[in-house]
């Protein structure tokens, strides 16, 4: 079992930026691609950015690309989502993922056999 667990979110205005941790736990994840989604009140969970393993390529929901990045120490078992220029409409729990079927990175969800337990991020306008 891989235990996950993420940073304590917080509120902040927009414009902000904001650093999101995942460290990992428990079972060695080895080669374990890893990704960050979101999910707002009465809204379906969404894909955020993905890592692969190797760190060497990412990927992102367009309604993030240019303002989030996601990266990973794997000496630290972490992984990171930084936030720059943050809106309103980013205002959502955030979770990380691990997928220790695949070192590449996927944007779906059934893709990750991991969950961390969620982090809110509030944005205020």
């Amino acid at each position: 079992q891989v235990r996950l667990v993420e940073s304590v979110g917080k509120l902040v205005q927009a414009g902000d930026s904001l650093r999101l941790s995942c460290a990992a736990s428990g079972r060695t994840c080895s080669n374990c691609a890893m990704g960050w989604f979101r999910q707002a009140p009465g809204k379906e969970r969404e894909f955020v950015a993905a890592i692969s393993w190797s760190g060497d390529s990412t990927f992102f929901a367009d309604y993030v690309k240019g303002r989030f990045t996601i990266s990973r120490d794997n000496a630290k078992n972490t992984v990171y989502l930084l936030m720059n220029s943050l809106k309103p409409e980013d205002t959502a729990v955030y979770y990380c993922a691990a997928d220790a079927d695949s070192p590449y990175g996927s944007s779906r969800i059934p893709g990750y056999d991991y969950w961390g337990q969620g982090t809110q991020v509030t944005v205020s306008s």
